[in-house]
């Protein structure tokens, strides 16, 4: 070994830092956590190989050739700096996981890196491509990448390190299929949205302005449509009258978008949105009888500096500016943004790094916050709340990074005693460490700020949800036989129905999909389609689900699509069968009139009675019926969207319980 690795080999053995060295180890994210996450693992060896000589120890070589995949879609932004130490200012706009790589490797050279500058989303991340890894570090930025991650690692069966801060608050917990609850067996914050109404009529918080500027204002100018915003929605509160109208209003600026490019386009959107709009709005009394009318403001009323003088304004982010200084930066970067349109951008959308947004959604919000009576803020607080960003505290990305690490010598504490609990000699099987911890005694780490006593807290890790909908269905593969260059040897659906229903015995059942439900026993449309015509095919990063309609109905069958051999027909992972699969677990049912729950046999004998019902529906049946009760069961076994992603900086945030 190296001398390096003498304190390594002093503090956790030799036999783990072997197998540490030996790890093939996947890192998803390079920002605030990623970065010191990357740094501690090559400093520790992880990935840096070494064969024992002469098999010493009884370490067997290694199963994959050793390494550290990172992986980010993200570049390298000023903000970044102050905490993602790995980046230097000649680094800007250059992709994260590249750079990482080149300024960790000096830290161990013997460590191999490779660097993907991509999406973990993007296709060729299958399933089979998380089981070529020993252990997953978290180290991401929003919810949704975090959810994909947790569901492809329990597909795949591989541990996971999941981690994140939130300003001085911190966690790091470990994963694994079956033995940890997941990702998603609690529920997790999602983005707040507003009711449309109050955004576009009766703003009264700052938040509300800023969230109208950037989901309403710049989209309409620049962008895409409100109707695709995720911080504003229709709710059964709103007026629809006045949902109307307020879609009106969004057509007639549109309309302003021909004058872009014009010395009269600034006029035009200022006095549509800060004077007609607000006029209309004065003009429905019984909309101000308990607050406050707007005021209303026309663009030649008010003292005008030149576009130089908004300009340098833009630039002192710290300051609150006045009406005049906040139509000098509107005025100012509309021209921007109106440049960029001209010069080829078909859509700008907001990014708080984008400084020409920023100046828009400041300017535009504070405008709208004076004729609402609202408290102006700074740039700075504006990209706050826009970016829906938590302070980031480099020194809690340092502590978290260097606890999930330690949850990755004690994950591959628990492999080690696995793989050593039978060892054969002289021809006789010994049983050598039983009864071992789960993932080596890993616990549930939390930073405690608050606490004068441990900043470091730890609790027990949880066991599955048996009703969470990610990690208690079962997990297999779904083999796809090639097709020749003349389409011979196509699989289609009827295939897979054919297989479900001979090998494992499912009667009454739904297929679905990322897209949505293509199968069940009143939606026969795409019989005879080709599988990959409905998106299954080999190479997808996404999954069939099998849900069981019968009367006791089994859990979830989740497949993943991978190739079969080349000699190999359509199939279902072999030791799948439908004889194993766990029943469903009854959902706890709601209390009755007079406060207690009703008999669960009893509920479960009522349902059986309706799937019985159904199932005896014949051709006689009235027609509207079959087609509520088909429209119900897609409603029923489709995915839900996903859920509205929160972007918090770069460093991974997740809001922690008090």
């Amino acid at each position: 070994m190296q001398r390096r690795d003498r304190g390594t080999v002093q503090a956790v053995g030799a036999p783990l830092t072997v197998r540490v060295k030996n790890s093939r180890v996947l890192l998803i994210g390079a920002g605030g956590i990623g970065c010191e996450l990357l740094k501690n693992l090559v400093c520790c060896g992880f990935g840096s190989g070494y064969i024992p000589p002469n098999g010493a120890n009884g370490i067997p070589s290694p199963k994959h050739t050793p390494g550290i995949t990172v992986i980010d879609l993200d570049t390298i932004d000023l903000s970044n700096l102050n905490r993602q130490f790995l980046f230097r200012k000649q680094h800007i706009k250059k992709p994260k996981a590249l750079v990482a790589k080149e300024t960790a490797l000096p830290f161990n050279p013997a460590v191999n890196i490779d660097a993907q500058h991509a999406s973990i989303f993007d296709p060729q991340y299958t399933v089979a491509f998380f089981r070529s890894f020993d252990i997953v570090f978290n180290a991401l930025d929003n919810l949704a990448a975090r959810r994909h991650v947790n569901r492809m690692c329990l597909a795949a069966d591989v541990p996971l390190i999941e981690s994140g801060t939130t300003g001085f608050n911190g966690q790091a917990q470990a994963i694994q299929k079956g033995v940890t609850e997941c990702y998603d067996c609690n529920p997790k914050p999602v983005q707040k949205s507003f009711p449309i109404c109050t955004i576009r009529s009766t703003p009264s918080q700052p938040i509300h302005c800023i969230v109208w500027a950037k989901s309403y204002l710049l989209p309409e100018l620049f962008g895409t449509s409100e109707e695709e915003a995720n911080d504003m929605v229709e709710t059964e509160g709103d007026d629809q009258e006045e949902v109307k109208k307020l879609r009106a209003e969004a057509q007639a600026l549109k309309k302003i978008r021909g004058l872009m490019g014009t010395s009269e386009f600034a006029k035009a959107v200022f006095d549509k949105v800060f004077y007609e709009d607000i006029e209309r709005l004065k003009s429905m009394e019984e909309m101000w009888q308990t607050r406050k009318k707007p005021v209303s403001i026309q663009f030649d009323t008010i003292d005008k500096l030149s576009a130089a003088e908004g300009a340098a304004l833009a630039s002192q982010d710290q300051q609150s500016w006045t009406l005049v200084e906040n139509l000098a930066v509107f005025c100012h970067s509309l021209a921007t943004l109106t440049g960029r349109a001209q010069a080829g951008e078909s859509s700008i959308d907001f990014d708080k790094d984008d400084k020409d947004t920023l100046d828009f959604v400041t300017s535009a919000s504070n405008l709208r916050s004076h004729v609402f009576g609202v408290l102006l803020h700074s740039e700075w607080e504006v990209k706050q709340m826009a970016g829906n960003i938590i302070p980031a505290i480099a020194t809690s990305n340092a502590l978290t990074a260097s606890l999930s690490v330690m949850l990755g010598f004690k994950v591959f504490r628990g492999m080690l005693a696995a793989e050593s609990e039978t060892a054969t000699t002289n021809g006789h099987t010994m049983v050598m460490k039983p009864n071992n911890p789960p993932l080596g005694g890993s616990k549930f780490i939390f930073l405690n700020p608050r606490s004068t006593e441990r900043i470091i807290t730890t609790q027990n890790l949880a066991r599955p949800n048996p009703a969470c909908p990610v990690c208690s269905p079962v997990y297999a593969e779904l083999h796809i036989p090639p097709v020749d260059a003349d389409g011979n040897g196509m699989s289609t659906l009827q295939d897979l129905v054919g297989i479900l229903i001979g090998n494992n015995d499912y009667a009454h059942f739904t297929i679905s999909t990322e897209a949505g439900v293509i199968y069940d026993e009143d939606m026969t449309d795409n019989y005879s389609s080709p599988l990959a015509e409905l998106g299954i095919e080999p190479g997808s990063s996404g999954f069939v689900t099998i849900t069981d309609d019968d009367e006791d109905p089994r859990a979830d069958l989740v497949l993943s699509v991978t190739a079969a051999p080349a000699d190999g027909g359509l199939s279902i992972e072999s030791h799948i069968s439908y004889g194993k699969l766990p029943l469903k677990p009854v959902p706890a049912a709601p209390p009755t009139e007079s406060g207690t729950a009703p008999d669960v046999k009893s509920a479960m004998n009522g349902i059986a009675l309706l799937n019985r019902e159904k199932r005896k529906r014949g051709a006689g049946d009235d027609g509207d019926d079959e087609v509520d009760a088909a429209a119900a069961k897609r409603a029923k076994a489709a995915p839900t969207a996903s859920d509205a992603v929160v972007t918090i900086d770069d460093d991974g945030a997740i809001l922690l319980d008090d």
